[in-house]
């Protein structure tokens, strides 16, 4: 799936849960103009399997995921994105950096 100019995303042949596809295409568009300066020929970024815990289950931890490893694999700049535990209520926050709603239709 095209990302961002020549910036392109590869999903598993076994195939992936929807929210988690779309999740890791925001975590590759978190990070695609920088990436489009670093590789102006453009990349493929092939996703092998994405597997966590059930008990831990986050769709937005996709994106969380694919950020840090293009974060570790191309030393891009931070985009951000972080999550952090509310105990008190029991719930993750996530922050995506300049993005205030991921998927949101609403005028900016």
């Amino acid at each position: 799936m095209r990302i961002h100019r020549n910036i392109w995303l590869g999903l598993p042949a076994s195939g992936l849960y929807w929210k988690d596809a779309a999740w890791l295409a925001f975590g590759v568009s978190l990070n695609a103009h920088a990436l489009s300066e670093l590789l102006p020929e453009g990349i493929l970024v092939q996703v092998a399997s994405l597997e966590c815990p059930l008990s831990d289950y986050r769709s937005e931890a996709a994106a969380l995921a694919m950020d840090g490893w293009l974060h570790q694999q191309f030393a891009v700049r931070s985009s951000g994105a972080g999550v952090t535990y509310d105990p008190a209520q029991g719930r993750f926050a996530f922050t995506w950096g300049q993005t205030a709603q991921p998927f949101s239709d609403a005028p900016w």
